[in-house]
């Protein structure tokens, strides 16, 4: 299965931030939702402080032609 490219906007910002850029997998379920898990030391950095960063992730996300249908979540 090809991931959508709002998968791959969500991978390529969850990358930039994070240290360990190979635990980072998007997973794209039924009713245009993504899941984003990373490593467990890096869920910090992509939450932030407040959840700033989570929500600027998926203001991206929503603000893009092809995500704008998409919900984000992320995951432990």
């Amino acid at each position: 299965m090809m991931a959508s490219k709002a998968a791959e906007l969500v991978e390529y910002v969850a990358k930039a931030i994070v240290g360990d850029r190979d635990a980072v997998r998007v997973r794209e379920l039924e009713g245009r939702m993504l899941e984003l898990e990373t490593a467990p030391d890096d869920r910090g950095r992509v939450i932030g402080r407040q959840g700033r960063v989570a929500k600027a992730m998926r203001l991206v996300l929503a603000a893009s032609r092809s995500g704008a249908d998409y919900r984000l979540e992320i995951v432990d």
